[in-house]
């Protein structure tokens, strides 16, 4: 059946200006001057604002946290500029040559997100008696010395949509970090939930930012910390490690729970938290990097601890042959040889390190193995939580260093 559409004379002019649009497009471009057309959207220049692959800064200014073992670092932009903004509990990336090697270290950052805005980041880096390149760090970054960063990136920050309105923050040591971030976001109004943060430290004189707790703490009343002393026992100070039984005793109707801190407290809460019976989706932990010890785990294969193997690497024309300890990850084969492959996390989440496995075998943890589907069945492997169990011939990208 057919139907009668009546379209007055301003509907008929309407469709016959929609249908001359491209030719009128393509006439004002052919009349157009070339840098009149030549250009970037307003959109793309906001994207590069706010994802750069890498951001050039100086070190502006360092605190000394001299009980704690640690310095904070505060970096900016040479000419001011704003840096990208960021949700706390967020971590950048540093690009560092240390003599042969070119490595990159993770930090959460540990300033108020508005502080990108003015144009600086702060993290804080610990001593690592057993480490590569915290010590190097503390020894000789200086104000005026120049780095290459990532923008920020990482899922541990607060979700409305995920979790609940009162959060319980687990810190060990340096772990405080990113929680210190979340706190000057309450105070600030930049993030909307109750932080009640156990924090972690051997004695009195090693707690990381007490004063700045306390000042953020008389300022608002959504965010609390509860200092626990595992070596000392002090009026005003809970003694111990942090337990099922402690949770308990300053969680506040429902709650989610945050972890961060050293590998040996994500061992010992994994008891804790499971007398508490949370749904999965409420416990979140920052990213913790690999086993010192893969050997002990269930699944490695104890005949390849100690071997050493041959790993041909495949760099864009470029080849390299290098050994390969088992008890390392292949990125540590990688630095350790002085080439530039690609890391950010260290933890096998960003997959920024994403490299083609050609041949030979490795181990991985199955709770750090989160490759996507695809990448498993093309052989990609993240090489900072891989480890050599056999030779190994691997193509790994091509990766941006200042020298």
């Amino acid at each position: 059946m057919g139907h009668n559409v009546k379209v007055s004379i301003i509907g008929v002019l309407d469709m016959l200006k929609f249908k001359n649009m491209s030719k009128v497009r393509e006439a004002t471009i052919q009349a157009a001057e070339p840098e009149e057309i030549v250009g970037e959207f307003a959109i793309n220049q906001n994207a590069k604002a706010l994802h750069p692959d890498y951001i050039e800064v100086v070190v502006d200014q360092i605190v000394d946290h001299a009980g704690a073992g640690a310095k904070s670092f505060i970096l900016k932009k040479e000419d001011g500029s704003p840096l990208p903004y960021f949700r706390a509990g967020q971590y950048i990336s540093l690009k560092l040559k240390i003599g042969d090697s070119f490595v990159t270290r993770a930090y959460s950052v540990s300033s108020a997100p508005k502080w990108a805005l003015e144009g600086k980041y702060a993290i804080t880096v610990k001593a690592n008696p057993n480490g590569f390149a915290a010590d190097w760090m503390l020894e000789n970054f200086q104000v005026g010395t120049r780095l290459t960063i990532s923008s920020p990136q990482g899922y541990f920050h607060y979700e409305n949509l995920r979790d609940n309105k009162n959060v319980i923050a687990l810190a060990g040591g340096s772990g405080i970090t990113p929680f210190l971030s979340m706190a000057y976001a309450i105070r600030d109004g930049a993030e909307d939930f109750r932080l009640t943060i156990l924090s972690g430290s051997r004695n009195e004189e090693s707690i990381l930012f007490r004063e700045e707790f306390d000042k953020i703490q008389a300022a608002t009343d959504k965010v609390k910390v509860v200092h626990v002393l595992s070596d000392e026992e002090k009026e005003g100070f809970e003694h111990g490690f942090i337990t099922a039984d402690l949770i308990q005793k300053y969680a506040d109707g429902d709650y989610s729970v945050f972890i961060c801190g050293p590998a040996a407290m994500y061992d010992f809460l994994k008891g804790e938290l499971a007398k508490l019976d949370l749904p999965k989706r409420l416990i979140r932990s920052e990213a913790q990097g690999v086993t010192k010890k893969v050997w002990e785990e269930p699944g490695y294969p104890k005949k390849a601890k100690g071997k050493v193997f041959k790993l041909t690497v495949k760099q864009g024309a470029d080849e390299y042959v290098i050994d390969a300890s088992a008890n390392e990850p292949v990125l540590v084969a990688l630095e350790r040889a002085g080439i530039k492959a690609p890391s950010r996390c260290r933890s096998g989440e960003c997959g920024w390190c994403r490299s083609r496995l050609v041949s030979g075998d490795v181990y991985i943890n199955p709770e750090k193995d989160v490759r996507r589907f695809a990448d498993k069945k093309n052989g990609e492997i993240h090489p900072c939580v891989s480890f050599p169990v056999s030779d190994l011939v691997l193509e790994v990208p091509g990766e941006y260093f200042p020298e």
